[in-house]
Formats: structure tokens, sequence, C-alpha cells
């Protein structure tokens, strides 16, 4: 499928009002881009009067494809919410300097390796405890600095390393949590393939290959990424490799997920969980890789597939305070939120979910498509009655007209 860009209006603050808009715009009626995505006209009618969240991955995809169109052009974010704070000139200090370094021109300092080490390791601490803002202002300057020194020739395996991590697990993560577009974070990404081939070395490059993987899932390309995750083998001879096998397990079941292959979903899961029992609740790589992780991914997989009763019973069987890193569990309480949302009765459930997901990780939450568009459906459905104050702050801070 060859896609092209389209300027859509910023006032369409959702899913399905940029997805009327850009229908429109085609001349395509909702039964020609209902039938070729594979879903029913009244189902897309509702998705564009925003009765109903457009909160599917491989429904994202579809209905891009329909359109010929990119899915980020559905799923990026309109103009600048409240609750954003100085987050859009963090993302455009770090595209600058991704920017930058793949130019071989990153300004930056040549420093020790030692004083490199502190640096990323204390970014990547502050990601995973959720304190974005300082991680915006501090990711600029350590990518230059950082690529300076590779550049510099000295300690070059052990800074490829830490090139590797950065931008797999700091750059692209983050970037991917502000819902920076696809664009970004694939620069990112090749910033850490690029390290990792230089480093050419399995761990590393399996570490590359978990980012590049959730990049090709992100632009739809499930084939392409089902392709680059088979591709690389992670040797389990330690602790630390063998989480970073498992999270490389828990990315292929979200592709096959998402591209409707529930064989081998349940496979890959098996593997992990597998993995998870003899690792243990572990952290290399700032994973987070453990029997926890596996059930907070498997949600996620059963979200993916529609099963909003089995998400539910899944949740409230965990403990998301096990986990070691604070984003997974604002993850926990946003996948439980949205399972909720789609349950007779338990509105109410749903709200006080997203609301703990977003006292975690602010702007985790509010910046989600996804959650953005199920606040939507939420309001969508209160104006019968009295929305929550709780509702209506998120939808709010959220950039959604309340």
């Amino acid at each position: 499928m060859e896609w092209c860009s389209v300027d859509v209006d910023d006032d369409a603050r959702t899913i399905g009002a940029r997805l009327r808009r850009i229908r429109n715009s085609r001349g395509k009626s909702l039964e020609v881009i209902a039938g070729l995505a594979g879903i029913s006209r009244a189902s897309l009618s509702r998705i564009e009067r925003g009765e109903r969240a457009l909160d599917s991955r491989s429904e994202t995809v579809a209905l891009a494809n329909a359109l010929q169109i990119s899915p980020t052009d559905l799923t990026r974010l309109p103009v600048p919410a409240p609750g954003n704070g100085d987050t859009d000139a963090a993302v455009g200090a770090v595209r600058q300097a991704l920017s930058a370094v793949s130019r071989n021109r990153s300004g930056g300092q040549v420093l020790p390796i030692d004083a490199l080490r502190i640096r990323v390791r204390d970014l990547l601490d502050a990601l995973r405890q959720c304190r974005l803002a300082e991680v915006g202002a501090q990711l600029p300057a350590l990518t230059r600095d950082l690529h300076a020194s590779i550049a510099a020739g000295r300690d070059v395996a052990q800074l490829l390393d830490l090139a590797v991590v950065l931008h797999t697990q700091g750059s692209h993560s983050w970037l991917r949590v502000m819902g920076a577009g696809v664009d970004l974070r694939s620069l990112a990404v090749l910033m850490a393939r690029q390290a990792a081939e230089n480093r050419d070395e399995p761990t590393m490059r399996g570490l590359a290959v978990f980012g590049d993987g959730l990049v090709m899932l992100a632009a739809g390309d499930f084939e392409l990424a089902r392709d680059e995750l088979d591709s690389v083998t992670v040797p389990t001879n330690t602790s630390e490799s063998m989480q970073l096998a498992g999270m490389l397990a828990l990315c292929r079941s979200l592709v096959a997920s998402v591209d409707k292959r529930p064989a081998d979903v349940d496979a890959a899961l098996d593997y992990a969980s597998e993995l998870a029992q003899r690792t243990g609740e572990g952290n290399a790589y700032w994973l987070g890789f453990g029997p926890t992780n596996v059930a907070l991914w498997r949600m996620t997989d059963v979200l993916e597939g529609g099963d909003h009763e089995r998400v539910v019973t899944i949740a409230e069987r965990l403990n998301p305070r096990v986990h070691p890193n604070r984003s997974r569990q604002a993850a926990y309480w946003i996948d439980y939120g949205r399972a909720l949302a789609r349950l007779r009765g338990r509105q109410d459930d749903a709200v006080m979910a997203l609301r703990r997901g977003e006292t975690l990780s602010p702007l985790h939450t509010q910046r989600n498509p996804f959650v953005r568009e199920v606040l939507a459906e939420l309001l969508v459905r209160a104006r019968r009655d009295a929305a929550g104050r709780e509702l209506r702050g998120m939808a709010y801070r959220a950039g959604l007209p309340v």
C-alpha cells in the first residue's frame, strides 16, 4: 500500500473526527471505506460520530489503508492541549539533535565514558519513573555528547552499547509516550540500529530490533515487523539476555495479535512465560521483564483482540506495583480502563482506572491516542447525564472539547 500524507484541520481532535474529514475530502462514502476496511457501515458511522472509540491498532491501520493514508495521519496529536506543558518544544529539540547526529554533526562535547554512562542511567531511570519533562530536557544534549564521544574514537565498543540502549530505551521510548510521529521515532531507532551494526554483537542487535519492531507496528508494517523480529536470535545464557529474548517474544506476540494470528500470539506468550519463570522479576536494559510484564503484555494482546471481559479478568488478578517501572504501572491502568469502558455498567470504574494512569504518568495518558478516543466516547455517552468531574478534567487536559 502506498500512503500519502494529508493535512487535516487541527479542530479534528479525535481519530473519528479526523477520519470523517479525510473521507469527505476524498469524496468516499461510508459504505466504500467500511467495505475496504472490513467493518460495518454502522460501526464506521459510530466511530466518526464519537460514539465508539477507534482504539484498535488493526482497525486503525485497516481504515488508513482504505483511505490510502498513513496510520499516523489518523492518530497524530491535534493542537497543543492544556496538559502538554513544554512537551512539544522538547520533542522539537530531540528532533534537531537526532537529525544532527544522523549527519555526523553532533555539535556535542567529548566526555569520559563513565560520565556518559551515569547520564544514560539517570535518564533511563527518570523515564521509567515517569519524570518525562526531566527526560525531555536532558535528552538532546546527551544525544549530542554521546555521538561526539563516539566520533572521537575512544572506548568505542562501550559507547556504541550506550547508544543502542539510549536510543531504543530512551529516545524511542520517550518519543512514543509523547505521541511523536513515526518518522521521528524511526530516526531514533535508526541510530540504535546503526550503533548495533557497528558493534556487531547479538544482544545489542536484539535490543535495536526490539525498538524497530515497535516502530514498524505503529506504522502498520506488520509483515516487515514480523520478519525483522524473526531475523534476530538472542542467546539465553545469562539472565540479562533471557530477559531481552523474552521482550522480543512479547513484541512478536503483539505484532501477531494486531495481524490476527492467534496461534502465533499464544506461542510467543508461552515462550515469554517460560523465560519469565526462569528469570523472575528483572529490569535488564530497563525492560522490566518478568512474570508481571508478561501478564501486562497479555492484557495488551487480548485488548487488541477485542475480548474486553478477559482483559478485566487478567487485570483484576494482577498487582501492577510489583513491576519495577512506574511507566508500566501506568500502562496497566490505561489498558484496564480502556477495557472497562467497553463493559456495560463499568463507565465509572473506567474513568477511575484511567485517572490512576494519569496520576502515575500524566503525559503518557493524555497524549495516548487510544485513551483520547475512549475519553471522547465516554463523554458522548455521558452527555445524556452530567459527565463526572474526573472525566471532564481528563478530557480537558487531553485537549478534547468538553
